[in-house]
């Protein structure tokens, strides 16, 4: 069972972003793996307090685990936690520490200084067609990314001697205060380019097409955002790769209407069929189900259908379907049909006589969202 986000952190639910920044920077320092070089249980330590510190600290994400806990996450990729490493924790929360460990406080090498880059993210659009959406699916998607060309070789920046960064001391009424600021040669890295292929670019990169395989779980939205880790463009040297951030967008699909988790049919039938009673084939999301309308049947009446919706992508199971029955009066008689009709115009039987129980339009809508 994994730990409470608050109990690593060492602080309350009603905690402050400014307290939850500082409990996180106190665990971070206490396990900091400069400072327990070879000790694997103050590196998870160290883990487990960034990933806290990454839900707590952004105000969506915190407030869905306030609700729901570590379910919130759990099995939805490019939803916090979980999967952080060094090179995450690194590049995402380095600015927490200011002149922590030697002035910088980089990626992960051991020994501290110098800072690993990281290249910069892409962002793609994946179409999916509800069908996919309900049952997941993997998509093979051909993106273009910038990679280290080979032959490239670099050498140590001469300007930090290898740190990424560069000090400055300033004279103050308070007295001499020293600062650590980013290489403006290498830009943090700690090495420049020595020698590089004709065809790379200023920073030894070329462009590639890579073919990713995105795995994409049950359940997701328009608009939702997946991240696939170290798919963007790479960083110069011994930087990490950026990220590839792959934006859901829904098809429309030609019959069935989305809300949530739930799906909405117009079913329309003939009078005959609502008068006598009917079975009926209808489309749900995964193939054909065959419902029984009962005699007389009345127009908007809502059947609903469950469990045959979308998958919540927190796993909460799956929305129902909500059959919306429309009779629909002909617009054209023949003669006959028309003379039957007239015939019951005055018939007790076709008059309209609503049962105590027969609720209005606004009273299904409203049950239908309650």
């Amino acid at each position: 069972m994994k730990k409470d986000f608050y109990e690593i952190l060492g602080i309350s639910k009603g905690a402050s972003p400014e307290e939850i920044k500082k409990a996180y920077r106190k665990k971070a320092i206490e396990f900091h793996p400069d400072k327990n070089p070879g000790d694997k249980a103050a590196e998870e330590n160290f883990k487990l307090a960034a990933e806290a510190y990454e839900v707590l600290s952004d105000p969506n994400k915190k407030a869905k685990y306030d609700q729901y806990g570590h379910q919130a996450f759990d099995g939805a990729q490019g939803f916090g936690g979980g999967s952080m490493n060094m090179d995450d924790i690194f590049s995402q929360f380095g600015d927490i520490f200011g002149g922590a460990f030697g002035g910088g406080f980089g990626g992960f090498n051991g020994g501290g200084g110098q800072r690993r880059m990281k290249g910069s993210n892409l962002r793609i659009k994946v179409k999916l067609t509800l069908e996919e959406i309900a049952n997941g699916v993997e998509k093979k998607i051909k993106v273009k990314r910038k990679v280290q060309a080979k032959g490239v070789r670099y050498k140590t920046c001469s300007t930090c001697n290898g740190q990424g960064q560069v000090m400055r001391v300033t004279n103050t009424i308070l007295g001499r205060m020293q600062s650590a600021s980013t290489c403006p040669t290498c830009n943090g890295s700690g090495q420049i380019i020595e020698s590089k292929p004709k065809e790379a670019d200023a920073y030894g990169m070329i462009t590639e097409d890579e073919t990713v395989s995105i795995k994409i779980p049950a359940g997701v939205t328009d608009g939702m955002q997946l991240k696939v880790s170290n798919k963007g463009n790479d960083a110069p040297g011994n930087g990490i790769p950026g990220d590839l951030i792959v934006a859901i967008e829904e098809v429309e699909h030609p019959t069935l209407k989305r809300e949530g988790e739930n799906l909405h049919l117009d079913l329309y039938i003939s009078i005959s069929e609502a008068v006598l009673g009917v079975s009926k084939d209808i489309e749900a999301v995964n193939g054909k189900v065959r419902i029984k309308l009962e005699e007389g049947i009345q127009s908007g009446k809502i059947l609903r259908l469950k469990g045959k919706g979308v998958p919540s992508i927190n796993g909460y199971g799956n929305g129902d379907l909500l059959v919306h029955i429309n009779v629909w009066t002909p617009k054209t008689l023949t003669r006959d049909q028309r003379e039957f009709f007239e015939k019951n115009l005055n018939n007790e039987n076709f008059n309209p006589n609503p049962e105590q129980n027969d609720k209005s339009f606004f009273e299904k809508v409203k049950d239908m969202f309650s």
